[in-house]
């Protein structure tokens, strides 16, 4: 018995976190509401209220339940390659609908939302950033970077180009673009002999 309810629970939560996403596409982040989530996900508000707080809580988790495993980075022993591959895969998950403008909806309430702002921090930002960094590190410690290279920065260099491009400015994510950041970045950065 305690299968079937627990599998029942999961295919709700599925339901509610597609409609969050389908109605977030449909209508903006600023229009969605539990109550449209819940008449759609024909669930009653309270349903989604015990597992999320808030709009934006909700909103977070939907989104990321889309990231896939294909953000992890290889290592084939060439660092820009590596780096290419990992963030034009990125690139092409979050500036493509519908997941881009749902991620630009959810910065949007991360800087409003400081409890949406940790958790995507939590469960996305820092994540992936620990990602880079080890990649870097590994990639440190066999030669390739400079010995007092700094990591964490290297990192903000990285993607700080990428949300400005994004979100400031608002252009496009191109590949081109994501290579220029990457040898701009790494001209100096290559250990000399």
């Amino acid at each position: 018995m305690s299968d079937k309810r627990s599998s029942r629970a999961a295919d709700r939560t599925e339901a509610i976190m597609r409609t969050t996403l389908e109605l977030g596409e449909e209508i903006g982040y600023a229009k969605l509401s539990i109550e449209a989530v819940a008449a759609r996900a024909g669930v009653g508000k309270h349903t989604i209220y015990r597992r999320w707080p808030s709009k934006g809580a909700l909103f977070l988790d939907s989104l990321l339940s889309l990231n896939e495993s294909h953000l992890d980075y290889p290592d084939t022993g060439d660092l820009l390659a590596d780096l290419r591959r990992q963030i034009h895969a990125a690139v092409d998950l979050l500036d493509r609908p519908p997941v881009g403008p749902l991620y630009r909806a959810l910065i949007g309430e991360a800087l409003l939302n400081p409890q949406v702002a940790a958790a995507l921090n939590d469960h996305f930002i820092t994540p992936q950033a620990e990602k880079t960094v080890a990649r870097l590190r590994a990639a440190r410690d066999q030669g390739q970077l400079s010995p007092g290279f700094d990591l964490d920065l290297a990192m903000a260099v990285l993607s700080g180009p990428l949300y400005f491009q994004a979100l400031i400015v608002q252009a496009p994510l191109t590949h081109e673009y994501v290579d220029r950041v990457i040898e701009t970045l790494f001209t100096g950065m290559y250990a000399r002999p």
